[in-house]
């Protein structure tokens, strides 16, 4: 489909029922697919014909959300996800065999970090955290047993932003791979496959569902390697297969996340700038700062600048807690990407999963609070914030 991105995120996937013209896709609630003879399932469990055999392996639902994250990513395929762990683990599982060696951000999401540092190890596979954003470095850290460069751009929770053009250049150098997780952005903010990058996943639950309703993964990517995935890494190893119904509705978030996205960041800024200029708080991660030292790059690869903000309170955990605990507007919940904002805290919930020596070296400071600015009125939410400072 030619047409613009706005009119794909409404479009593309989607056809109107040819039985009764549904304009919604209909929501394909079964396990397994008659065949209309023999030969015609022996043909497709050959993969010598397309269509359906059993919704662990495929759905009408499946390839509507599919289709249309492969087109807004800039993809050739797309594999959808039980959750956003479920995708990375079956891209992870899939491309990488015992012996071999990741190189992956320092700050990640506290269950991807605890795969790669709790369990690949078991598998005999082995990590190096560090910082990306230094790329001298990430070469160094290259051996000839790399397979895979892992990266979250902006960082979770610590909104560090990675040079995606640049570690996939380093990458392909080394005969290995690029992943991001573009959770934080959607397509709507960054396109990390048009800088690069080999392979894309999501927690779909976040932004690209938008309403807090479902749990999903999705991971895109080429045509040869979705495959390996779905055949592989969901199939065989995860298991992690998304149900219709949560495909559904990720499909109809889909449908407005154009409208959303700009909506959540439009008022992240706001609440941003509010944030720098109050006298409780150390520092703000924003990179839509003019201060925030990677704003150039934010600039060069970020349409937006997300809705995602990082805050340092000078009082520390005891100022944080107290200070979560008073907001009446903001949701005290862990996730994002709700039309509700949300405020966590990321040492005690998010990224409890790491020991204290692994979170201050991913720079997760005790004081460190998180937020997701959803689609009320900022102006609210400021009031909101500001009854929460009066209160530490």
């Amino acid at each position: 489909m030619s047409h613009r991105f706005d009119t794909q995120c409404v479009h593309c996937g989607t056809h109107p029922d040819p039985v009764t013209g549904a304009l919604s896709q209909p929501i394909y609630q079964t396990s397994t697919f008659a065949f209309r003879n023999a030969d015609e399932g022996a043909r497709r469990f050959k993969g010598e014909e397309e269509g359906y055999i059993y919704t662990r392996l495929g759905n009408p639902n499946h390839t509507a959300v599919e289709e249309k994250i492969a087109l807004l990513e800039g993809g050739e395929a797309a594999a959808v996800a039980a959750s956003g762990m479920g995708a990375i683990s079956s891209v992870l599982w899939t491309a990488l065999s015992s012996g071999d060696h990741v190189v992956a951000a320092r700050a990640i999401y506290g269950c991807t970090h605890a795969l790669m540092n709790h369990q690949f190890p078991r598998f005999g596979i082995e990590t190096t955290f560090m910082n990306l954003t230094d790329l001298n470095a990430v070469k160094a850290a290259m051996r000839p047993n790399t397979k895979v460069i892992y990266c979250e751009s902006p960082s979770n929770p610590t909104m560090e932003i990675a040079d995606i053009a640049g570690l996939a250049k380093i990458a392909h150098e080394g005969n290995a791979i690029l992943v991001v997780d573009n959770t934080y952005c959607t397509p709507v903010i960054q396109r990390p496959i048009e800088l690069g990058a080999d392979v894309v996943v999501h927690s779909a639950t976040k932004y690209l569902n938008g309403h807090g309703d479902v749990i999903a993964g999705v991971a895109v990517g080429s045509r040869e390697f979705i495959g390996r995935v779905k055949g592989e890494g969901l199939k065989d190893m995860t298991g992690a297969t998304l149900s219709p119904f949560d495909a559904y509705l990720l499909l109809r978030g889909m449908k407005t996340m154009h409208v959303r996205v700009p909506r959540h960041c439009e008022s992240a800024m706001k609440i941003a700038r509010f944030l720098q200029g109050r006298p409780e708080v150390a520092e703000t991660r924003y990179p839509g700062l003019d201060d925030y030292p990677q704003k150039a790059l934010a600039d060069k690869q970020m349409k937006y600048y997300g809705a995602m903000i990082a805050v340092e309170l000078k009082g520390g955990y005891e100022a944080g807690k107290k200070f979560i605990d008073s907001t009446r507007l903001w949701t005290l919940a862990v996730s994002l990407g709700d039309a509700e904002s949300l405020i966590q805290h990321p040492a005690s919930m998010t990224h409890s999963a790491l020991s204290d020596e692994e979170q201050a070296a991913s720079g997760i400071s005790k004081g460190l609070i998180r937020l997701s600015v959803g689609l009320e009125d900022p102006e609210d939410l400021i009031d909101d914030l500001k009854n929460a400072f009066a209160a530490i």
